[in-house]
């Protein structure tokens, strides 16, 4: 395809001709060509970073080392999430050590502040259970001013160990944080404090509990009631309903700033043993207490709500969005999210097809691209990848959504496995009009069903859309266009087609 230089030319102009490109060689050869066609002209930090990202969503990952090195070479100012971009790919691509190699190299770089590819890298490593490797690497960083903020790091230290059953471990992480100038966030909290009660270790977390008092709850936040929660339900199921009764007393006056009328309401009657239904009965009144004991928010609504609805608690949840209601309070998107992926995870898509086509129009508010896109996975998952496929095309035409790219491969996914790969080819249609760039393994599905569905010439079509973009064929996808095509097409024709 011919491409018409401009009479003149700067970064931001050239970052959109590069985005348009369907090609990604085509773009890296216009890159390229930019600084001979125009000796004044100068590659900027957005310029290499989108030329890097479509490099690597198109799996070219030779060339976007390439790129990335001559970026050093350039030493032009670049964004950290440029290296963060990269060092995802290279990990998508098992190339984990080039992505540690990528990022000691960052000395050699124009970059100023590396913490979200530090961060990223390190999630990563102990991911991948990488444990020691990301441990040397959080010492030699953890004295640097590039990386500005430690805190998420020692968080995925801290989640690691505890997902370990090492929580003890965790706490030595905790307590460190006060020498390391780190200050403990509410997630920090939440993790160790999980953490504790999945071990057993219920004194400490007590005591954890307490420091939040002085900590992070001095003004009573109901953000941190999902963190009291934690420990509250461990102690009811250790059998120590009534410690738990005292702590949440606590909870409401130093926590929560509840005031004392509020404090005289809290009783549960003493028995000598809980059997599971009394239990279940005690939780409830305490999730009770936590929300209306103290002085009614709506972060403490809406951080139970949405606590409940995480642990498939549907009917109790339900019941806290109706008091918050009464309260006057609408629910927000973050609670219709959570009420979706847990009705999805139920397996009770219908009811999560109501509340996006009525519960959340009914507030007033409109679906947000998240909850379409947990909603498409639900339905991808059960079956319903049609279905899915119609609210594609309906969030956009209702409210002006675009869907996720991560949405669209999910559904053509489903369509797939379902055999239904006329209506993928129409989605994979749709997404390429929204601009997105398909993996080539969803153009290697879409082109061998068709085939099997004895649709030769649109396979051939997205065999040409394939080859557009730099992409080739696999012999046994090629095999299975040969010989789909052989009785209604020449095998020279289609030779002819993909050489054009």
């Amino acid at each position: 395809m011919s491409f018409r230089w401009p009479r003149l030319l700067n970064p931001t102009h050239l970052r959109q001709i590069l985005q348009c490109q369907k090609n990604p060689l085509t773009a890296l050869r216009i890159f390229r060509e930019a600084k001979l066609k125009y000796p004044n002209y100068q590659h900027n930090g957005p310029v290499y970073a989108s030329m890097i990202s479509i490099l690597g969503n198109a799996g070219r990952i030779h060339e976007m080392k390439e790129v990335i090195d001559e970026m050093k070479e350039d030493s032009c100012e670049c964004k950290d999430k440029t290296f963060s971009v990269a060092i995802k790919t290279y990990n998508a691509h098992g190339l984990l050590n080039e992505a540690i190699s990528l990022f000691r190299d960052l000395p050699y770089f124009n970059c100023v502040n590396w913490t979200e590819s530090f961060n990223t890298l390190l999630q990563i490593m102990i991911r991948e259970t990488e444990l020691d490797t990301a441990y040397s690497l959080f010492l030699q960083n953890f004295q640097g001013w590039e990386v500005k903020s430690h805190v998420q790091s020692m968080n995925l230290f801290m989640e690691a160990l505890c997902k370990m059953r090492q929580s003890d471990i965790a706490l030595q992480i905790f307590q460190e944080m006060d020498y390391q100038a780190c200050y403990p966030n509410r997630e920090s909290y939440r993790i160790l404090m999980k953490g504790l009660c999945d071990d057993g270790r219920l004194i400490e977390a007590t005591h954890l509990l307490y420091s939040m008092f002085w900590r992070i709850s001095q003004k009573g936040s109901g953000d941190d009631i999902a963190i009291y929660r934690i420990l509250l339900n461990a102690l009811c199921d250790n059998g120590q309903a009534q410690e738990a009764i005292g702590i949440l007393r606590k909870i409401l006056r130093k926590g929560l700033k509840a005031p004392k009328r509020s404090l005289q309401s809290v009783y549960i009657k003493d028995f000598t043993g809980y059997d599971n239904q009394e239990l279940v009965v005690i939780k409830r009144l305490i999730d009770n207490s936590l929300v209306s004991g103290g002085i009614p928010s709506f972060s403490s609504y809406s951080v139970m709500a949405i606590d409940l609805f995480n642990e498939n608690n549907i009917i109790d949840a339900q019941k806290v969005v109706a008091q918050m209601r009464t309260e006057g309070y609408k629910p927000s998107t973050l609670i219709y999210e959570a009420k979706l992926a847990a009705l999805c995870r139920e397996g009770r898509v219908e009811e999560a097809r109501k509340v996006i086509d009525k519960e959340i129009l009914e507030d007033n508010n409109v679906p947000t691209r998240r909850a379409y896109h947990i909603l498409l996975e639900g339905l991808s998952h059960q079956g319903n990848a049609k279905l899915a496929g119609g609210y594609l095309e309906r969030m956009y035409k209702r409210f002006g959504i675009n869907a996720y790219k991560e949405s669209y491969e999910i559904v053509l996914d489903g369509l797939c496995s379902e055999g239904n790969y006329v209506d993928a080819s129409h989605i994979l249609e749709q997404m390429i009009i929204k601009s997105y760039h398909p993996h080539v393994e969803i153009f290697g599905m879409i082109i061998e069903g068709l085939c099997k569905v004895g649709r030769p010439y649109e396979a051939v079509m997205w065999l040409e859309e394939m080859a557009s973009r730099g992409n080739y064929p696999e012999v046994p996808l090629w095999n299975s266009l040969v010989s789909s095509v052989c009785g209604k097409v020449s095998e020279s024709e289609i030779l002819n087609s993909y050489s054009d």
